[in-house]
């Protein structure tokens, strides 16, 4: 459902709105290691109105392949650590089930909450160290 006073775009818009958000979301995921939590998630609520289950759910979809495409771009500068990324990324396949469980039984409106609390502590630690 749209916020009061919004229209629901037209395909074309949708499929250019969704371009925008992959380029985004590439030039973030590049540039910083983000792209899905803090790019695609409130851009597909935002401008998609997806909820925010829906938004998390794709999110991880485009991720899958924007970090494959990241780790081969990063891999031929030499700044992939191989054994390192496989002892954070196999224990976080475990964390992926415990927190897609978990926000499948909290209300929506606390994962909303949860996930805004989440971008501003990001944010302030990263201003204030």
């Amino acid at each position: 459902m749209l916020a009061e006073g919004r229209t629901t775009p037209t395909r074309a818009q949708r499929v250019l709105r969704l371009a925008a958000i992959g380029v985004m979301a590439g030039l973030f995921s590049g540039a910083f290691g983000v792209g899905g939590g803090p790019v695609i998630v409130p851009l597909l609520i935002l401008w998609l109105a997806y909820t925010d289950r829906e938004a998390t759910a794709t999110s991880l979809g485009a991720i899958t392949i924007i970090a494959a495409a990241g780790m081969l771009a990063q891999g031929t500068y030499g700044n992939v650590h191989v054994a390192e990324g496989l002892l954070v990324g196999v224990p976080a396949v475990a964390g992926v089930l415990a927190g897609t469980a978990l926000q499948q039984r909290i209300p929506q409106r606390a994962v909303t909450l949860l996930f805004v609390a989440l971008l501003i502590g990001m944010a302030t630690a990263l201003v204030w160290p």
